[in-house]
């Protein structure tokens, strides 16, 4: 498969503290990738330097065949705007705004698309995710789960090429997370590139690769493939992965 994102010898330094080490990774077009590690193990700063939200001390960056660690921040806001898509923790929704109009913005904003276009893709997207019927609520006056679900709307808003994750479910219980990560699979699914960062072993079952770092550097990695509804392929994989994750340490 063709390579969308790719590190080459990676560092990242905050004074004298190397926090990533030679990170050399390749991510194809339609993985799902799962980042795990102890903490403090680069994880967060890794997916940092991956999306451009912070530049390496040292090593390169390619995205789309286009070294981005090389770009100005301008430049590096206008690739996050229309090619890449986040999520985080928290939802970081505007509170003067409804769930729509938080999640059109970015698209007005990019003007990859007419406004109507916008507001259509916007209608399919919570649609899809289960919210359309809150679009035009207050963002105090829904649910953890619902917030989370109009963040990841907005994160696909502009159609980006890859999505990424930073603790996506870490502020939900266990059946928001389990909805959330069943919408980040139908959106893999469908062929979108996506990278999360998570402490939860449940949740990485969901991604066909785990990534694992332990100071800083890429320690070991497990291929679990596509992700399989059936209950005792589940159970079998986060069982795998469990054993797996307690072999490096975990």
């Amino acid at each position: 498969m063709k390579t969308l994102l790719e590190t080459q010898n990676l560092c990242k330094s905050f004074e004298d503290i190397k926090v990533l080490k030679n990170i050399n990774l390749k991510v194809s077009e339609g993985e799902f990738i799962a980042i795990m590690g102890q903490s403090g193990s680069g994880k967060s700063t890794l997916l940092y330097n991956l999306s451009g939200m912070d530049k390496s001390s040292s090593g390169n960056v390619l995205f789309c065949g286009k070294d981005i660690s090389m770009l100005n921040d301008d430049m590096m806001s206008e690739v996050r705007l229309k090619q890449m898509g986040f999520i985080f923790q928290n939802s970081y929704l505007l509170k003067n705004l409804s769930i729509r109009d938080n999640i059109v913005l970015p698209g007005f904003k990019a003007r990859k698309l007419t406004r109507e276009q916008i507001n259509c893709n916007a209608n399919m997207l919570m649609e899809k995710t289960g919210i359309l019927s809150v679009a035009d609520h207050d963002i105090k006056k829904v649910s953890g789960g619902q917030l989370q679900r109009a963040a990841i709307c907005r994160a696909l808003i502009n159609q980006p090429d890859i999505l990424f994750g930073d603790e996506p479910t870490g502020a939900l219980n266990s059946s928001a997370t389990r909805e959330i990560m069943d919408i980040l699979n139908t959106v893999n699914r469908e062929g979108k590139t996506v990278i999360i960062v998570t402490h939860d072993a449940k949740v990485a079952a969901r991604a066909s690769r785990v990534i694992y770092l332990m100071d800083g550097k890429l320690h070991n990695e497990l291929k679990l493939g596509k992700w399989d509804i059936s209950e005792n392929k589940k159970i079998y994989r986060e069982k795998w992965l469990s054993e797996w994750l307690e072999k490096q340490g975990f």
